[in-house]
């Protein structure tokens, strides 16, 4: 065989096994891209996103688009070749899969912990847009999880209602562990609560909750990098009473970083006229019951889905906007938010057609 010939054959056979290396050899790597946008104030899957029993709502146009992010799921073993193509591609990200599935998370972890941060996002989201039109919303502190194996385990479940801890009355989710940290490891904390039970249906009747029970509770060590300290077992949370009815649908959807445009969508159908004036604005940004907007990941990939389906303005969580404007698609104007009330004066800037001072990312 001539010399030439047989460097040929060599190099197209080494250039195929290069090629079978690259797709059967794994490597520790997940990948995000742009997922769907949803309209808060329109239809999904055949009925209202958004909607409000037992208070006068409002018509309204234009798009307030919440926006998402679609990821390789936890088992699933990215190879050579498609990492490649994802680091090439313009409007995919190629992460460590850690970075999306830390400490071993399963599938079914992630799907569970998303969901419970979403629910938490829309109760978030109503308190803070009711807030903003002075509608009053009772608040308590609840338990919000147990975890398996601690001392809280059959003692506390999720749901109780904390009134008290020692007897010092519980105002905030952080007064929880505050009081229980004034105590050593193996010493007890005496929680007066409301059963989960008891206050579902005090609400049910409209009712103010009259039966407490006082459960003892012997701490543990915290097991958590960092000091030391006393730990029962539970997180704490907040939920909420309305005074009508805000029911979100939306299936299929996981996180906390539609908050923001959730809250948005709320407000607008319980004010008269349109805060969008008919635009295109989509956005993403967690929100907190006081109306302060949060960061979220997966920003370039939000902003890259919603200028696909005809954004024309994006309102951008603050801490968000360096990465987002590193690579801003075309025809998109990144609107810088930290607070509900940001977003509000945007959104009126935005109608009026009065953009020239509008708080843009990169300025």
């Amino acid at each position: 065989m001539p010399r030439r010939t047989a460097t040929m054959l060599a190099s197209t056979l080494m250039l195929i096994a290069l090629l079978c290396a690259g797709v059967f050899i794994p490597v520790p790597y997940s990948e995000m891209s742009p997922g769907p946008t949803v309209n808060t104030l329109g239809d999904h899957d055949g009925e209202p996103v958004l909607q409000i029993a037992g208070r006068k709502t409002y018509a309204t146009s234009g798009h307030l688009n919440m926006t998402t992010v679609r990821v390789t799921s936890a088992d699933y073993r990215m190879n050579l070749v498609e990492a490649v193509y994802g680091w090439l591609a313009h409007d995919n990200k190629v992460v460590p899969h850690e970075t999306l599935y830390p400490d071993g998370k399963t599938e079914e972890q992630s799907t569970q912990e998303n969901a419970e941060e979403f629910s938490q996002s829309q109760e978030s989201a109503k308190v803070a847009a009711l807030k903003e039109l002075d509608v009053p919303v009772k608040s308590w502190v609840i338990v919000s999880t147990v975890v398996k194996g601690s001392p809280a385990e059959n003692k506390l479940h999720a749901g109780d209602v904390i009134k008290a801890v020692d007897g010092t009355a519980v105002k905030q989710p952080a007064d929880v562990a505050k009081l229980v940290t004034r105590h050593e490891p193996g010493q007890d904390v005496r929680f007066t609560i409301v059963p989960a039970k008891e206050q579902a249906a005090a609400e049910k009747e409209k009712r103010t909750p009259t039966r407490t029970e006082d459960i003892t509770i012997t701490t543990t060590t915290s097991d958590d990098a960092g000091e030391k300290r006393a730990i029962v077992g539970i997180s704490a949370g907040t939920d909420h009473t309305f005074p009508f009815t805000i029911d979100i649908k939306l299936a299929d959807v996981g996180g906390p970083s539609a908050g923001l445009m959730f809250a948005l969508g709320i407000y607008d159908k319980l004010t008269p006229g349109s805060l969008t004036g008919g635009r295109f604005v989509a956005g993403t940004g967690t929100i907190d019951d006081q109306g302060k907007v949060g960061p979220i990941g997966g920003i370039e990939m939000k902003t890259v889905g919603a200028r696909a389906k005809g954004a024309r303005y994006f309102l951008t969580p603050a801490d968000n906007c360096a990465a987002a404007a590193k690579d801003t698609p075309e025809g998109l104007t990144l609107v810088k938010v930290n607070t509900i009330q940001d977003a509000l004066g945007a959104l009126k800037d935005i109608r009026g057609g009065d953009t020239a001072d509008l708080p843009r990312c990169g300025k």
